[in-house]
């Protein structure tokens, strides 16, 4: 244990997943009161028990929809009744559906939206009442290498949408936030492993075309976009704000 983040109290959305996961356990590692959520309680709770299990402190709802204001609320509340106050939120959370634009149904498009933009701004704006009360507070919005450039096997006109406006919503947030010493600040993961990518390295072509297009050569870590966020969450970035950190691997560089 150590103490980067003592004593703050850190909303991670998708807490059962590997980033949010790698998340929460980092951050209490660090001296920080996790308060974590997921649609998916079996996840979300072994989530709770690892934290606990290495020391840590953390809470967590689910199952918890974030595209519902209401379950936004909920999780502010669980927050501010179990530690006192919100210091940080991490919108970590997102799930994006895929297809080229001329396949691409309107549900999946709609639901995009849904699940990786309007569910931040729902969490923002729940959280907002409580960070502008915490002195440097702040804000960590998950965007994507996707905001920025695109993969000619990813058929992500949806996705890539979605990840741009987060960058822009960032960018507004910490203009509205400047005068409450609230930063708020996006990350842009590049090709991260997960339970959903690390199966498509079995294809020669896929893993060709997508790890060939990251400089470093590999696919990043859950805990290198973790370890992205923490820093944010500290002091240590006391002067950062407006700002898209790309853990990409240098994806974006060439």
């Amino acid at each position: 244990m150590s103490d980067r983040l003592k004593g703050k109290v850190c909303i991670i959305t998708g807490t059962g997943g590997s980033m949010g996961r790698a998340a929460a356990l980092m951050f209490a590692r660090q001296g920080a009161k996790v308060v974590g959520c997921d649609v998916y309680p079996e996840s979300a709770e072994e989530t709770v028990e690892m934290v606990r299990g290495q020391g840590g402190d953390m809470v967590s709802l689910s199952r918890c929809d974030l595209t519902d204001p209401a379950s936004c609320a909920k999780l502010v509340d669980l927050a501010v009744s179990t530690y006192g106050r919100v210091d940080v939120l991490f919108n970590n959370a997102a799930m994006a559906y895929f297809g080229w634009i001329d396949q691409i149904s309107d549900d999946d498009w709609h639901r995009t939206i849904d699940q990786e933009v309007n569910l931040v701004f729902h969490m923002v704006r729940a959280a907002w009442p409580e960070l502008i009360k915490s002195p440097g507070a702040s804000i960590i919005n998950t965007a994507s290498v996707s905001a920025w450039s695109t993969y000619k096997l990813l058929p992500g006109i949806a996705h890539s949408a979605a990840k741009g406006a987060v960058l822009s919503m960032t960018r507004q947030l910490a203009l509205e936030g400047r005068v409450h010493g609230l930063r708020a600040n996006s990350i842009s993961p590049g090709l991260i492993e997960s339970k959903q990518t690390i199966p498509l390295l079995q294809d020669p072509v896929w893993a060709e075309t997508m790890v060939g297009k990251v400089m470093l050569g590999r696919m990043g870590k859950p805990e290198e976009v973790a370890a992205t966020a923490l820093f944010l969450a500290s002091d240590e970035s006391s002067f950062i704000t407006g700002t898209d950190i790309r853990v990409d691997g240098g994806t974006t560089a060439w």
